[in-house]
């Protein structure tokens, strides 16, 4: 059976506090288990969305296998699947699809995550293989999307996500992250138009419990494979994508030569998931903690 709204039933964020989302950001110690651990730790914990024996799915970055930021570090993504584990799950599934015209099953390989993902005990599944499912979005700009079959059976949903720019998203993090599960066929009419909107509309069938940024190196310019590198040397973690990504815009427009200078509330990627309701409204709605 699958999650009644698509990917993930958490419709609700319960990272908040007196009614204001909570999001850590502070400065990496190097240890990267130990960071992953305090940024969830510093916005209520685990426990908050995960209870003993839960199935999680697992979605990283991994487009393509060119080094972070660009895909995610692998062992960034083995800490994280190991803290489910400690933290209760009964099994952690990693699924991904690269890019169109590359094999997911090569990327992985490639950049070595298909070996630490087995060390680490998560399974893998490659969603170019799996069944699709024509799923009603109910956006203006996208109506309809296929999805995996695995990823909707999900009912929790972990993203790790990287900060960086994009060539033509503008930004590629917690929101952008959502297109990794759209059915590849449907990929290139996203890019025929309006692209940030539509990234928006997808997320209203796709429900994370708990998101981590790493910011620990970025893009300023570029993306999303090549790009200025610049090292923040941040951890993020929320329950809102809205708040982490207008959190990450300001990272990278702290660097001189950014491609990004607006208000990070007037990219339409964040403007229209701010009219879907899909987390915070203004920088009034969340809290940033740092220690």
């Amino acid at each position: 059976m699958y999650a009644e709204k698509g990917i993930g039933e958490s419709l609700v964020n319960l990272y908040k506090e007196n009614d204001k989302i909570l999001l850590s950001k502070f400065k990496s110690s190097g240890d990267v288990k130990g960071d992953i651990l305090k940024a969830v730790n510093l916005i209520g914990g685990f426990e908050k969305t995960l209870q003993k024996g839960d199935e999680i799915l697992l979605k990283p970055n991994f487009n393509s296998a060119d080094p972070p930021p660009a895909s995610s570090d692998p062992e960034f993504v083995k800490a994280m699947i190991e803290l489910l584990y400690e933290h209760g799950a009964a099994k952690v599934i990693l699924g991904e699809s690269s890019m169109q015209f590359l094999s997911t099953k090569k990327v992985l390989e490639k950049i070595g995550m298909t070996e630490i993902a087995k060390e680490a005990g998560a399974e893998i599944v490659i969603f170019d293989k799996e069944k699709w499912v024509k799923v009603p979005v109910g956006g203006k700009y996208v109506k309809s999307v296929g999805l995996p079959e695995t990823a909707l059976r999900a009912k929790k949903l972990v993203c790790v996500c990287n900060m960086k720019t994009h060539s033509l998203a503008r930004f590629s993090m917690s929101l952008k992250l959502a297109f990794g599960f759209v059915k590849r066929r449907q990929r290139i009419r996203f890019h025929m138009g309006k692209l940030q909107k539509k990234i928006a509309d997808l997320n209203l069938v796709v429900h994370p419990n708990l998101i981590v940024m790493d910011g620990r190196q970025c893009f300023i310019a570029g993306g999303p494979f090549k790009g200025e590198v610049r090292t923040p040397d941040l951890v993020l973690a929320s329950g809102d994508r809205v708040s982490i990504d207008v959190e990450g815009i300001k990272v990278i427009e702290s660097f001189e030569g950014a491609d990004l200078k607006n208000d990070p509330w007037s990219y339409d990627q964040i403007k229209r998931a701010v009219e879907l309701g899909l987390g915070a409204k203004s920088s009034q709605d969340y809290k940033v903690i740092s220690e």
